[in-house]
Parts: C-alpha cells; sequence; structure tokens
C-alpha cells in the first residue's frame, strides 16, 4: 500500500516538478540580470540516473501522479529524450515546460520518447518586445516550436503568457486570438516576485479579474470547476478552446496546491516561494538508502507553510530567481 505525502494542512503532494538545469538559452529580463547569472557546475547538477531514482521512489511510495520536466530551458540538457525515456516508464502523466526555442527540432524526438504535454513559456507575440524581453531575436523559432509540437501530436499544448502592465499587458487579446487560431491552450500568469532583479512591483500586476474583464469584452467565458491545477479555467462560449489564469498574487490557490519541486542541483522545496530547501544530492551521493530518502521528503513537506502571503507584509521573497528554482 502507498503512502502519501501530507502537510500539516492536509494537502497531499502528488504533482513532482524537477528542474534539471538553471542555464537558459534566453536571458529575459525578468528571470536574469542583464549579465546573467552564475550557472551551476556540471557535476553539481543530478544526473538521469539520479533523477529516475528520486522520481520512482516517489511514485512507487507515495503515488506521485505528475512530473513536469523544468528548468531554466530544459532542451539545453543535453540527451533529453534519455530521461524522458526513463520517466515515461514510470507511467505518470509527464510534461515539460520550454521556451520553445529548439522545439521545432525536438519536439518528434520527445513525444516518441514519451513525453505527454509540453507547456510553451512565450510573453509577446510582437516580435521587437520579445526581442527586449528575452534579449533574443527569436519569435519566429518559437511559434514554429508550437506549430511543430501540434503537428507531432502533443495534446494540450499551452502557451503560458506572464502579463505584466505597462509591458505586455495590451496583448492579452492577441493571446486569445493565437490560442483560438492555433488550437492552443493560453493559459495567463499573474506576475511574481521571482525576478532576478528583484524590481518586482505590485503595481506591475494584472490581476485575474482585470484580465477576465478584457476578454469577456470580446468572448462569452464559462467557468470550468476548479480542481488542484494552478490554473483557473474558462471555456469559450462558442467551444473553440479555453484559456486559463493563475492568479498567485490575487487569488492564491495555496490551500489546494500538491506540488513539490526539485532543483537541477538536487535541493528539495517544498514551495515555489520556499526559504528554506532540503539537500537531496548529498544524500543521494553520500549512499543514503530509500527509507532515508523518503523521510527527506516526508518532514520537507510537513515543514510547508500554509500558503506564501505575497503582498502582506510578513512576506519574504526567495533568495532565488525562478529559472534557479524551476517553474
Amino acid at each position: 500500500m502507498k503512502g502519501q505525502l501530507v502537510d500539516t494542512y492536509g494537502r497531499v503532494h502528488k504533482d513532482l516538478r524537477i528542474s534539471i538545469t538553471d542555464r537558459c538559452n534566453f536571458r529575459c529580463s525578468y528571470c536574469m540580470p542583464e549579465d546573467g547569472l552564475e550557472w551551476s557546475p556540471r557535476e553539481d547538477l543530478l544526473t538521469f540516473e539520479e533523477i529516475e531514482r528520486i522520481a520512482g521512489l516517489l511514485v512507487d511510495r507515495f503515488g506521485v501522479e505528475s512530473i513536469r520536466i523544468t528548468g531554466g530551458e530544459p532542451t539545453v540538457r543535453a540527451n533529453l529524450a534519455d530521461l524522458i525515456n526513463r520517466l515515461a516508464k514510470l507511467r505518470v502523466d509527464l510534461s515539460m515546460t520550454t521556451n520553445g526555442a529548439t522545439l521545432s527540432l525536438a519536439a518528434n524526438r520527445l513525444k516518441e520518447a514519451g513525453l505527454k504535454r509540453i507547456n510553451v513559456s512565450l510573453d509577446s507575440l510582437r516580435r521587437e518586445r520579445f526581442a527586449q524581453l528575452t534579449r533574443r531575436d527569436n519569435l519566429n523559432q518559437v511559434l514554429e516550436g508550437i506549430t511543430t509540437a501540434t503537428d507531432v501530436g502533443f495534446d494540450p499544448v499551452k502557451v503560458n503568457m506572464v502579463v505584466m502592465k505597462g509591458i505586455n499587458d495590451d496583448e492579452v487579446l492577441d493571446f486569445v486570438e493565437f490560442g483560438r487560431t492555433n488550437g492552443v491552450i493560453v493559459r495567463f500568469i499573474e506576475f511574481m516576485p521571482l525576478d532576478a532583479d528583484e524590481a518586482w512591483d505590485e503595481r506591475k500586476v494584472m490581476p485575474l479579474s482585470e484580465i477576465l474583464e478584457v476578454i469577456s469584452k470580446a468572448h462569452g467565458l464559462i467557468p470550468v470547476e476548479r480542481d488542484n491545477s494552478p490554473a483557473a479555467r474558462w471555456k469559450y462560449e462558442d467551444g473553440a478552446g479555453e484559456i486559463g489564469v493563475i492568479a498567485t498574487v490575487s487569488d492564491a490557490f495555496c490551500d489546494s496546491c500538491d506540488r513539490i519541486r526539485l532543483t537541477a542541483d538536487g535541493k528539495f522545496r517544498n514551495c515555489l516561494f520556499a526559504l528554506k530547501d532540503y539537500d537531496l544530492r548529498e544524500l543521494l551521493r553520500d549512499g543514503a538508502d530509500d527509507d532515508q530518502i523518503s523521510n527527506l521528503f516526508i518532514n520537507g513537506v510537513k515543514d510547508k507553510w500554509e500558503g506564501h502571503k505575497i503582498g502582506k507584509s510578513v512576506f519574504i521573497r526567495p533568495s532565488k530567481s525562478m529559472s534557479q528554482i524551476g517553474g
């Protein structure tokens, strides 16, 4: 009989996010400073064998049902299809978040290896603005990657847009039409305090209510019953797909969060905004057995707090940026 990873608030954790690298082929302005970040040495990264062992243990002992591969940018990790093949054998809902820059080259290989779903991070459909945000002129490649992902059979393909007031909030309806036209699900994400420059300002957050107000003026929306997904969802009244909104700031979903995270350098984090992590790599490389590793996860999940409290005076931002933690 499988156990469960349960925190003191009764939340059962079945969604594992695994960052496999902190490196990226973009230098997004809200992910890292203009002069970049210091990447983790290769020897500090968990090997595919170590990742496979941890994932297998969490599936077998604690009933983890979904695994998402993240980064940094996961496609910069060599032999990615090998890791996908290893994790696909666990028979979980296996997905990946990518910036899409090289997705057109990798999509078919990843699909054949067993990857089920793709999320593409894309914050502008305008070439000049895209280049300003990512410090790379790769919009055409990303759009080609999205098309290729749908062509090879990934279903669904989701496009994640971080909405920032005064920067790209005028593109909300552009993304709506892009999703409807191309048969992809667009998820609008509130700007979170995980930028590497620590320049986050709540005034830059476009809250869920304002996002819905903009979309509702153009299209009728029907709410979908909420589950443990981070996104609240709505279907279009005319049946042409759906949207999601991840409202981490204005409508936090901490009470239903079932996610745990493993960073590329082998740290276990029980929350995206956690101030503490647990050194799993050291345990692994010191020859720990499965019981010792399991106890780290059990105790770490028990330590999970009630919620992140963004926007309140007691909130403390993590010392690491999104690219260092994993999405």
